[in-house]
């Protein structure tokens, strides 16, 4: 009995003594995440001089059914707009067009009563087949029967050199070009008259499976130069372009040629191609402060407006994720119906399609439409299935960001993954994790703490004004105690701006 008492205190000493140079171990890797610095790139470079900002900070998730370099194009027969995808509108929005109703694309469907002045338009012409109403009466959709043929309404678009900018605002809110905008903080529509202090673009994407955005540019740099043009018109301030700094980034020569924007390189893990994150780096933002924020695709629909004299909403998506029957890109409109573009993949149970990408992203069932502002499709398997003890000897590979996984010793491994979370929600403690993987001057779990308790002060002095959902994603990602962190902020930024 003695001999077995010696030799399961000794076993104890062995974890502990594991377990200890393990934390050891984690430690280093945190203080060796802490250091962001900034370098220049030069000529010899193969790109203009500017400034580089190297982010230690964040984690790459590396899955498998990444898109190929294969293109199709799929014109869906029915389109909608979705008025949940905007944060500050009415549940129950105005509609303009009654049932059976024709419109062209650029026609306005719907105006938020609160904003009468803006309009929201149809991404494709064709015959209004009516709305889809959720919980309380409120709109979920605000569906188009599509023509075969796409008709465009002439915009009549304002000269850019001899126009004010309240012509080119009332232009934009009266012909669909304001949603293209969103203003932080709170990322929400721009205010209808406070101009931003600054406009901000990311071309580049890090989040897991988010494919190449030289392929969804298409070709349209043209339109992307427009579209600077007419960001100027609004601002003040200047215009910043983030991107990819990375080593092996495949920079297109046109993207570097753009004239009008200030240039900022980022290199490092996700979450640096979030325009959140490069905002932090490169001016962050006050409070008081107001700067609106615009996609690349979303940049190419403004700059259409004036190039074309239309409301060009065609997107250039791509399909991923491990459940994806043939992973590529599309050639679509906004607002398309999946079910009509990976119908195999509503047709199984077992399957989730995710308008996004798997941090950040809606699942797609009755609403089986392209959210307004999503430039991907993940479908992954459901994660139904109960794994007994797989917290403690888990049955296969998974990204994690614990070092008790071996993950750290297969940087490049890609994992088959599905929805299951491995866990459940528990006490809010303090561990530390979110720090690893927010590039961001600030300390997350006391960020959140303050949210929770909704102390206007905390959350203003830790950096409320400069976050929104997809930000705080990995953090959610990592979290032990499974706490809904994308939830929670988006609670605290409708507290803060509708009750501070």
């Amino acid at each position: 009995m003695v001999t077995i008492g010696l030799l399961l205190i000794l076993i104890v000493l062995i974890i502990g003594a594991v377990a200890v140079a393990s934390s050891n171990v984690i430690q280093i890797a945190v203080q060796s995440k802490q250091t962001n610095y900034h370098k220049d790139y030069s000529e010899e470079d193969g790109l203009p001089s500017r400034q580089v900002h190297q982010l230690k900070k964040g984690m790459d998730i590396l899955l498998k059914g990444a898109s190929k370099n294969k293109f199709t194009e799929v014109h869906t027969s029915r389109y909608a707009l979705q008025p949940f995808n905007f944060h500050n509108i009415a549940p129950i929005p105005k509609v303009v067009v009654e049932d059976g109703g024709e419109v062209l694309a650029g026609d306005p469907l719907f105006y938020d009563k609160q904003h009468p002045d803006v309009f929201f338009v149809s991404p494709v012409s064709g015959e209004m087949a009516g709305i889809v109403r959720g919980a309380k009466r409120a709109v979920n959709q605000v569906i188009v029967l599509a023509d075969r043929e796409i008709k465009y309404k002439k915009l009549n678009s304002p000269d850019l050199k001899s126009s004010d900018r309240l012509t080119i605002r009332e232009f934009l809110k009266k012909n669909g070009g304001w949603p293209l905008f969103r203003q932080r903080p709170f990322n929400i529509l721009p205010d209808n008259e406070g101009d931003p202090r600054d406009i901000f673009i990311s071309t580049f994407d890090t989040a897991p499976l988010a494919g190449a955005m030289s392929a969804k540019i298409d070709g349209r740099y043209e339109a992307i130069q427009k579209g600077v043009e007419v960001l100027h018109k609004l601002t003040d301030g200047k215009v910043y372009m983030g991107i990819d700094g990375r080593k092996d980034a495949e920079l297109p020569r046109e993207l570097t040629e753009i004239n009008g924007v200030e240039y900022h390189a980022f290199d490092g893990p996700h979450p640096c191609g979030n325009v959140g994150v490069q905002i932090h780096h490169i001016d962050y933002i006050k409070k008081g402060d107001i700067v609106w924020t615009i996609g690349v695709q979303e940049l190419i629909t403004l700059g259409n407006m004036f190039l074309l004299d239309i409301y060009d909403a065609q997107r250039v998506i791509n399909i991923s994720g491990n459940a994806a029957h043939d992973p590529h890109y599309v050639k679509t409109y906004l607002g398309a119906d999946l079910s009509e573009i990976v119908p195999e993949s509503f047709d199984d149970p077992g399957i989730r399609v995710i308008s996004g990408h798997v941090l950040h992203g809606n699942k797609k069932g009755e609403n089986p439409f392209l959210d307004f502002y999503t430039q991907q499709v993940t479908i992954i398997p459901e994660g139904d299935q109960y794994e007994m003890f797989g917290w403690l000897v888990p049955q296969s590979m998974r990204p994690s960001a614990s070092h008790t996984y071996p993950n750290f010793l297969f940087k490049d491994m890609k994992y088959n993954v599905d929805t299951n979370k491995h866990g459940e929600k528990r006490a809010f403690v303090m561990t530390g994790q979110y720090e690893e993987v927010l590039p961001v001057d600030t300390y997350p779990q006391q960020f959140f703490k303050g949210i929770v308790t909704q102390d206007i002060d905390r959350m203003e002095g830790l950096g409320i004004y400069e976050l929104v959902e997809e930000d705080v994603a990995l953090c959610e990602f990592v979290c032990t105690s499974k706490q809904p962190l994308q939830r929670i902020l988006r609670e605290g930024l409708d507290y803060m701006q509708y009750e501070a």
